[in-house]
């Protein structure tokens, strides 16, 4: 993608220190963004990436999250810092305005207020006074360029982990900033997302994408793009700039660099190692699924097992509804009684027997988080039974269930709670085991996911989020369960992630743990599991 004129943004960071830290996070780097232009910015867990990006967008600032020496440009405008008290202050409201920026956690970019996905897009213009007629249509607008159409009426939180991604960029985009920042921004989406987002990407830089839905009296966008992984979208970038240890590894454009001794360094899957793109890291993939099954009862059996998520009518009356809902299912040609339940799952069978893996794949919102749930009895299923080791699992609680069933959710943040990694690892093991038994048993999964004893004390909120990723997924093995489910369990790991990955689902599975990982990397599912199946209209059949 090729950049129109002038500089944008313009960052010298020489060096930038969180309070309370001795070492910097960031040092001696730069970066310039011009209007309309793809950039790059790579590296592996922990490289500084997502502080260069909340820097940039000024979600950290200098003198209130640390220290910055170094200057900020934007459009012309230059602000110096020394590291001092006195140092100036940026604006994050008025900055916010121009530059914008997508996190990792997509859930945090989001007001968590609104009601629908309508008013969540509407909410940055409503507190910015955007007259109503102009609001609706930049609603619909941004909607169409981001695939949510069909979900503008839904609540957020029943979104799933891509469709939740697809919105939080949209809020993003509909203010039509000067500068755009996205923090992995194709992690949990499917093939059509992905594709989605690259076009937008591609229409908002002006790359000669031909979008019905661009606004053509706005300016040219330049984008920043922070991944783990030389994507199909990275390498549409004019330039990269490779951080290692939070100071620059490398620049160039991604032809001087695909394959360099630089990039592999530093965890970031290149030209040889690319997830979703069927070239992965060899000790990423699983042995175990070329090792003979286990014999002996299933673990995990489902027969017959439906769902569905119920809505009551009286909660769908438009008159209580806000001015962008209103009316909003007859403009669409539903009916208020057809989103009184919303069906997932229709009549499942599956069978996982020890030691097997089987990979889950399927579109954004077709129910494979649901489907994981299901295992653990965190949701029961309106019709059919749920066998864990051979018993149903009607009636127990949820408690008693998870000895034997262990759950990775997709988002890290939601079993992470604890205020020391090493707590957060044994918790719950000490009234199983007593205490010796419990932190030997969390060490041990520590060590497996690559976790050193150095970590321990750390907050786990510290952690980068591939490492948190990690720490969840040690929390589950440390029980040993009969059962591990794995919801997106690649998502924002780089290299030397997902080979830890792969050498802890191989030691589960010669355990005789039956496996079920759900995950949109297609070329990840057949490579590390026995049997990959599709999740679609409700129904499960072979991929």
């Amino acid at each position: 993608m090729t950049a129109a004129v002038g500089t944008a943004l313009q960052a010298r960071i020489d060096a930038f220190t969180f309070h309370g830290e001795n070492t910097p996070a960031l040092r001696d780097v730069a970066l310039s963004v011009l209007p309309g232009s793809l950039t790059a910015v790579l590296g592996g867990s922990g490289s500084g990436k997502s502080t260069l990006g909340k820097l940039l967008a000024g979600w950290l600032r200098a003198g209130h999250a640390g220290q910055l020496r170094g200057s900020l440009e934007l459009d012309g405008t230059r602000v110096d810092f020394r590291g001092l008290p006195e140092d100036p202050r940026i604006n994050p409201a008025e900055w916010s305005r121009r530059v914008a920026f997508v996190p990792q956690d997509a859930a945090a970019m989001l007001s968590t207020v609104r009601a629908t996905v309508a008013e969540e897009l509407a909410f940055g213009l409503e507190n910015r006074a955007v007259p109503r007629g102009d609001m609706l249509h930049a609603v619909e607008r941004t909607a169409a360029r981001t695939g949510l159409t069909g979900l503008l009426d839904r609540d957020p939180a029943t979104l799933s982990g891509g469709e939740l991604r697809r919105l939080a960029i949209a809020c993003a985009v509909i203010a039509e900033p000067d500068i755009l920042i996205l923090d992995e921004p194709l992690a949990s989406l499917d093939a059509t997302g992905a594709a989605q987002i690259r076009d937008l990407v591609g229409s908002l830089c002006g790359a000669g994408h031909s979008d019905p839905t661009r606004d053509p009296t706005g300016a040219p966008t330049g984008v920043v793009l922070l991944s783990q992984v030389a994507d199909a979208l990275a390498r549409e970038a004019a330039h990269w700039t490779v951080l290692d240890g939070g100071t620059v590894a490398a620049a160039g454009t991604p032809a001087q660099l695909i394959g360099s001794a630089e990039l592999e360094h530093t965890g970031v899957p290149g030209a040889a190692a690319v997830p979703g793109h069927g070239l992965l890291p060899a000790a990423a993939l699983s042995p175990a699924r070329n090792r003979a099954l286990s014999p002996g009862p299933a673990p995990l059996e489902l027969r017959g097992v439906g769902f569905s998520y119920g809505l009551h009518p009286q909660q769908l009356n438009p008159q209580q509804l806000n001015p962008l809902r209103r009316d909003a299912p007859r403009r669409r040609g539903i009916a208020p009684q057809e989103q009184a339940a919303r069906r997932v799952l229709q009549n499942l069978e599956l069978t996982v027997r020890p030691g097997e893996i089987v990979a889950v794949t399927g579109p954004n919102g077709a129910g494979k988080s649901t489907l994981l749930r299901h295992f653990n009895g965190l949701l029961r299923p309106t019709e059919g039974v749920v066998r864990v080791c051979g018993r149903s699992i009607a009636g127990v609680p949820v408690g008693r269930v998870a000895a034997s069933v262990g759950l990775l959710f997709q988002h890290p943040r939601d079993q992470l709670f604890e205020r020391t990694v090493l707590r957060e690892a044994a918790f719950g093991l000490r009234q199983l085991f007593g205490k010796a038994e419990a932190e030997g048993r969390a060490r041990a999964a520590l060590a497996v996911v690559g976790l050193s004893t150095a970590d321990e004390a750390i907050h786990p909120a510290e952690l980068p989020a591939s490492r948190q990723r990690l720490l969840a997924l040690a929390t589950v093995l440390a029980r040993e369960p009969a059962v591990l489910a794995l919801d997106e369990p690649t998502v924002g790991l780089d290299a030397r992630g997902l080979e830890r990955l792969g050498r802890a689902v191989s030691a589960a599975a010669a355990r005789g743990t039956a496996v079920v990982l759900v995950t949109h990397d297609l070329a990840y599912a057949r490579a590390a599991a026995h049997r990959v199946l599709e999740l679609d209209g409700g129904i499960l059949r072979d991929a």
